[in-house]
């Protein structure tokens, strides 16, 4: 009998294999880090190759210890969107470093493209922006500059993490889900499909695409793991954690602080319109059945705890900020405008650089750690701000990924937020969405509702700061941000 689903769980910093039963509990889990390489400032890549053979074998240890492959009823993959992969068909290898999400090499292209007025119709085609965070631009970037891929002409393929994962557990699947392709700027937001104008404005060989697929359905079988286990529930991250928090009516939020952190509302079957640089996107495509959500993306998060760690030193592990935060009665009047790979929204700057300000001879150490904690509450509330003026005001936010178990962060945004903030007990919505998309997928559910069974019980933060406090710190970020964009724009 097939008691379990495996999902595969491929971010930025790590890979990990989780098995979950039909109530949603997590009974197994493995990881493996991943190499970030830094070839120049500003560029982020992967190695497409580690990737693959790290997420296969923390997929194999979880298989092994539930039993086998015939334990297993499906597998789901939620992956790091934007991240794009370059292999070749006929060999199945990478042909160049997978082109991270957080990399801003193709800053250039989009302000020439800008410059050029292509950004009204490409967002009102694909909801998005003219961006180096999306993958369309990375796409640009490679083909003019790695003649291999020019070479390799119709034996080029191209993809997000998710497809690249299907092609190698398949052994040739070529193939992306709608809420991926929705974050490539090749997709038509209202079509679901690949859109002729914008392959030709980045000038992207059709032929290397994969096909547009639900994100629960068939989507073929995996051998890899020493018997057939059909894949049965694909999502970007974002996506995935959005319907891990059981986000499935129209106005609910939820924001997912990983290495970046990511604000998503439900808006139902109609695609968004942002007049304040939210981005439209798909949320999930059941059926051929398109909803959608608005998404504010701050690019980075966890991965500042993660910096002043291992790059400043301020901190030996992330969880010793939570200490730190309370030992200090307020920031001091130092605060941190975390803009180590630009700034996202409402903003979007990518010649933004982080910038400390406010800092004195008192400014101690722990400081400078609760400035860093507290600008995530910071760039949420001008996200919050962004949605409200959107037509999407929040009336509870939920929230997840690693930094939250952080319970000072947890009441920190409701505090900054004057709202109350809702945890789950299993913090890791991203991998439960995936099963859940899986379950639907293999018929352990007959829909989203029924799966949403599989999320537990959560916890409760509300607002307990005074007003004029609120309203202190709110103005020194104001003119902190303000600051670092006005220096960018210069």
């Amino acid at each position: 009998m097939s008691d379990f689903i495996l999902v595969l769980d491929e971010g930025t910093t790590s890979t990990r294999a989780m098995l979950f039963d039909r109530e949603g509990q997590c009974r197994d889990t493995e990881s493996a880090a991943l190499d970030q390489h830094y070839p120049r400032a500003g560029w982020v890549e992967h190695d497409a190759a580690q990737i693959w053979d790290r997420t296969l074998a923390c997929g194999q240890a979880v298989v092994d210890r539930a039993g086998g492959p015939e334990q297993i009823a499906a597998i789901g993959i939620a992956n790091q969107r934007e991240t794009v992969v370059f292999w070749s068909k006929q060999t199945g290898e990478p042909l160049g470093p997978a082109i991270v999400w957080q990399d801003r090499r193709s800053a250039a292209l989009c302000r020439t493209l800008r410059e050029r007025g292509e950004e009204a119709g490409v967002q009102a085609r694909t909801g998005l922006l003219l961006d180096p965070y999306f993958s369309g631009t990375k796409i640009a970037w490679a083909l003019e500059h790695w003649p291999q891929l020019r070479e390799a002409g119709d034996d080029l393929a191209i993809g997000t993490v998710e497809s690249w994962l299907v092609w190698k557990l398949t052994g040739g699947a070529h193939l992306t889900d709608a809420s991926n392709a929705s974050r490539t700027l090749l997709m038509g937001l209202g079509t679901g499909r690949w859109d002729d104008g914008l392959i030709d404005l980045f000038g992207v060989p059709r032929g290397s695409l994969g096909e547009i697929v639900d994100n629960a359905g068939d989507f073929g079988a995996a051998d890899a793991f020493g018997g057939s286990i059909p894949i049965c529930g694909l999502a970007g991250d974002q996506q995935a954690a959005t319907i891990g928090q059981a986000c499935l009516k129209r106005g609910e939020v939820k924001a997912t602080y990983g290495t970046g952190a990511f604000v998503l509302a439900n808006c139902g079957a109609s695609p968004p319109a942002s007049r304040h640089r939210l981005l439209s996107t798909v949320l999930w495509q059941l059926d051929g059945r398109r909803a959608y959500a608005l998404e504010g993306s701050v690019f980075v998060a966890g991965s500042l705890m993660q910096w002043l760690r291992d790059s400043i030193g301020l901190i030996a592990r992330a969880d010793e900020s939570e200490a730190l935060a309370r030992s200090v009665e307020d920031n001091g009047g130092v605060y941190c405008v975390p803009a180590l790979a630009g700034i996202g929204a409402p903003w979007w700057e990518a010649e933004a650089r982080a910038a400390l300000t406010g800092m004195s001879f008192s400014t101690t150490r722990a400081h400078i750690v609760r400035a860093c904690l507290e600008s995530m509450a910071h760039q949420t509330h001008d996200l919050q701000t962004a949605f409200a003026a959107d037509g999407a005001p929040w009336a509870c936010l939920r929230i997840d990924g690693g930094m939250v178990a952080n319970d000072w962060m947890a009441q920190d945004l409701a505090d900054m937020l004057d709202l109350e903030v809702e945890r789950p007990a299993f913090a890791e919505t991203t991998a439960l969405g995936a099963a859940m998309l899986a379950g639907v997928g293999c018929g352990w559910f007959d829909g989203l509702q029924a799966a949403a069974a599989m999320r537990g019980n959560a916890e409760r933060f509300r607002p307990t700061i005074a007003p004029d406090a609120r309203e202190k710190r709110l103005k020194g970020w104001s003119f902190a941000i303000e600051t670092v964009v006005a220096a960018a724009q210069r």
